[in-house]
């Protein structure tokens, strides 16, 4: 399994968590509160935490494709909730294979 880590340090952090949260709910299973969500993309798991510092989200995907479509949909999804801090994509760090 492959696993990247994104950050985005905003201050709006749990209201873009809950967003985000909530439009996936429409098409995926999603379990969310006001600072920690999952979502189970078709590609892969993605899990969210909002805290004083910004947003994180964690993605896992079995494939390198698969993976970097995860990090895609999360990233072109807070864009559109983000717009006003110019929001582009969150920094991400692929970690070890798990």
């Amino acid at each position: 399994m492959l696993n990247s880590t994104g950050f985005f340090q905003t201050e709006n952090a749990s209201r873009y968590l809950k967003q985000l949260c909530k439009h996936f709910a429409h098409k995926i299973e999603v379990e969310y509160d006001d600072t920690f969500g999952k979502c189970a993309f078709p590609t892969g798991a993605a899990t969210l935490s909002a805290d004083e510092n910004g947003l994180t989200a964690t993605v896992s995907a079995e494939t390198d494709d698969m993976l970097l479509r995860a990090k895609s949909i999360v990233d072109s999804h807070l864009e559109r909730f983000a717009f006003r801090e110019e929001f582009k994509s969150m920094s991400w760090e692929d970690l070890e294979a798990s």
